[in-house]
């Protein structure tokens, strides 16, 4: 039994609460906080178990390791903003707190993936004999799990891997974005990056796409190859892949909405005057964008996020598919959010497990594909995210 103080909350932390209370075994005392408590109050009131709220600014290290000292959980599961990271981990070093997030580290003024500013803090947490969990969410995190899967059952060696991320729901509005706005175009609109014989490799802003056709229905789909951070943790720690893509789905609908917004000015980053002040352009168009939390009931279809593998075993070939399918319509049934959240949410919900029930261990801070991948495949089962594996070639 274990108190947890879940930091964020947006549609990914509607997801965790509530699977968090589902499993009162472990996790026996919630706090949920954020910025708003207003917002953690409505997600308060859709469970059946008792959970406090508090408000807090995530970027605000004293203001953290006050509300950590105060309530005194085992642990912290960050679901804010990746720009809150680095705050919310200091905040845990300074108070002796273990950390779980799904998503790296971004700064402000530049949308790019990197785990060098976490990785950093490996001999900080070491030292203290605390452990930090990076990524749990489902890409990165489910994603790095199915690998580690992979190669502890199926592989000797692997040498290529493409994780292809397919979102094949409608929600109906003209241009809505499935999770946080300012972080989705921020990621979507950055240059490819791909790995290949030790070299990163960058590609023009989804300049790169091809037909791929997803299993149970779903048929073909274009994907685009874009650059996502569990590519960095994954060619670091299984050092025989020689080829790492990502890749995911986009409709002509969004991409056209995209362009025109990029075209006006209107995802910059950067900070212009308006009347006066001071404004960011893309932290504008976010506030006149549906809120994710609002397309839950809206959603319908399925998204499909898995790993296709090629390497060796026993001296032969073997490439080798490995998925999930989730239905936005039976995630907002069970947790009033859509699949994209649900998807993300699940996964910090098991990390989390996982570490208080000391099935993954450690001093430092630590990517998933590092830990035992068995329990935690074994929850996702259980836990909502079942998974199905296919061999292509064996």
């Amino acid at each position: 039994m274990a108190k947890v103080l879940i930091i964020g909350a947006g549609g990914v932390s509607q997801v965790v609460v509530h699977k968090c209370a589902q499993v009162q075994e472990v996790f026996s005392e919630i706090i949920l906080a954020s910025r708003t408590e207003e917002k953690c109050r409505k997600i308060a009131s859709q469970l059946k178990r008792p959970i406090q709220t508090a408000q807090v600014d995530a970027e605000n290290v004293p203001q953290l390791a006050s509300l950590i000292r105060k309530h005194k959980p085992d642990m912290v599961i960050n679901v804010a903003l990746p720009y809150q990271d680095l705050t919310i981990m200091d905040a845990c070093l300074e108070t002796g707190v273990n950390y779980l997030d799904t998503a790296n580290y971004e700064p402000k003024d530049e949308a790019k993936f990197c785990y060098k500013w976490q990785w950093d803090y490996n001999k900080k947490f070491a030292d203290k004999g605390l452990m930090a969990l990076l990524g749990s969410g489902f890409d990165p995190g489910v994603t790095n799990v199915y690998t580690a899967h992979a190669l502890k059952h199926h592989f000797d060696e692997i040498n290529e891997l493409d994780i292809i991320d397919a979102n094949a729901g409608n929600h109906g509005q003209p241009f809505a974005t499935n999770f946080n706005p300012e972080i989705n175009i921020r990621e979507v609109s950055a240059r490819g990056k791909y790995y290949e014989n030790g070299k990163w490799i960058e590609t023009d802003p989804l300049s790169v796409k091809k037909d791929y056709n997803f299993p149970e229905g779903i048929g073909p789909m274009k994907i685009y190859l874009m650059y996502h951070e569990e590519l960095e943790s994954l060619v670091k720690h299984i050092p025989t892949i020689k080829k790492a893509r990502f890749w995911m789905t986009f409709s002509e609908n969004y991409l056209n909405h995209l362009k025109v917004l990029e075209n006006v000015g209107m995802t910059r980053i950067d900070p212009v005057m308006y009347n006066g002040h001071e404004i960011i352009p893309l932290q504008f168009l976010k506030a006149l964008l549906p809120d994710p939390a609002s397309l839950g009931p809206l959603t319908k279809g399925k998204t499909c996020i898995g790993c296709l593998i090629k390497g060796v075993k026993d001296g032969k070939e073997r490439e080798y598919y490995i998925y999930n399918i989730c239905d936005h319509e039976e995630a907002y049934r069970e947790v009033q959010s859509q699949a994209i959240s649900y998807t993300t949410g699940v996964p910090a919900m098991i990390g989390a497990k996982m570490m208080l029930t000391g099935k993954w261990s450690g001093k430092g801070v630590f990517n998933m594909e590092q830990m035992d991948p068995d329990p935690f495949m074994e929850d996702l089962n259980k836990y909502g995210l079942p998974w199905k594996e296919i061999f292509i070639k064996n």
